[in-house]
């Protein structure tokens, strides 16, 4: 079993020691996301888990744990989202420079092998154009250096709470395009991110994008990905794509362990915010000692214990 950690929420960021309680504890207890009440007790030992793949714009407070995860025998890589959007798109992560420093830190902890830069969503706005991206990019690869081998891209997709939030900030003066991966403009500018991966040396790919991009230099590729973590750890398992991701999601099958709506970092394009004072009264609940993430769900008598498939 791979366990995500996670797409619903940052928890490296936000619930840090609620997730090495659980890890010590050798268990956690996660609600199906569209049946709250159905809890499923998932097994955190090594022995179960093949690795543990972290999702984070800001993993700072979760570095302290890591050597106790790796003297437990875990194996764990991480997704970096490192963006340098306006403050207005990403209100709740800690400034441009202070990320950095934690990409590079991390980076000399675990090896850069083991963080995927994510440079996602794109997002072109009347504050946030092409040109804005292809300098930004190329920035961000040179300031991130060798601390990654690997960048996952995507463009922005819309999901209804997605495009509410996104419309609220016209009266911000804030103006996002829509269906731009239709656009000329998009392939040009994924072109010049591509050129500018490969002079770096780093693997490019997308990330569930419904259009193929490996005519301009950036194929379709894994986030959650078996043949990275047989590359790093010589794990040989017959993985096979997650059933419950979109159809263009590459990702292997794992278990998320996260919950919507408990992520505060607030950033408008999110889909698994519906809004900030949702995250804020859920992210209230919330108890470090409790196998459950957030309170105000109650686990069935007998939860339902998940058996991995080999």
């Amino acid at each position: 079993m791979i366990v995500s950690a996670s797409r619903r929420t940052d928890i490296p960021a936000l619930y840090p020691e609620w997730l090495i309680n659980r890890i010590r504890a050798g268990f956690c207890l996660v609600p199906n996301p569209y049946s709250p009440r159905q809890i499923s007790r998932l097994d955190l030992t090594p022995r179960e888990v093949e690795a543990i793949v972290f999702w984070s714009k800001n993993p700072a407070p979760m570095l302290r744990f890591l050597p106790e995860l790796e003297t437990a025998g875990h194996r764990f890589y991480f997704q970096f989202t490192l963006n340098a959007y306006p403050r207005i798109l990403e209100p709740g992560i800690p400034p441009l420079e202070e990320r950095i420093a934690t990409f590079r830190k991390l980076a000399k902890m675990i090896g850069p092998q083991r963080i995927v830069w994510r440079y996602d969503p794109i997002i072109i706005s009347n504050i946030t154009d092409w040109e804005f991206h292809a300098r930004t990019f190329a920035q961000l690869c040179s300031q991130l250096g060798s601390s990654t081998r690997r960048v996952m891209i995507s463009l922005l997709d819309m999901y209804a709470k997605t495009d509410r939030r996104l419309n609220a900030l016209r009266e911000s003066g804030v103006e996002v395009m829509r269906d731009i991966d239709e656009r000329r403009e998009s392939e040009d500018l994924l072109r010049i991110i591509a050129r500018t991966a490969h002079s770096r040396r780093l693997e490019i790919f997308s990330c569930a994008e419904r259009k193929d991009f490996s005519a301009v230099g950036i194929p379709p590729g894994r986030c959650i990905d078996g043949e990275l973590i047989e590359r790093l750890w010589g794990i040989h398992r017959n993985w096979i794509k997650d059933p419950g991701q979109r159809e263009p999601c590459c990702c292997v099958e794992s278990r998320d362990i996260g919950v919507n709506n408990t992520c505060t970092h607030n950033c408008p394009y999110c889909y698994a915010t519906g809004s900030p004072s949702a995250a804020s009264a859920r992210r209230a609940s919330h108890d470090p000692k409790s196998p459950l993430l957030v309170d105000g769900i109650t686990p069935a008598t007998s939860a339902k214990k998940h058996t991995a498939r080999r």
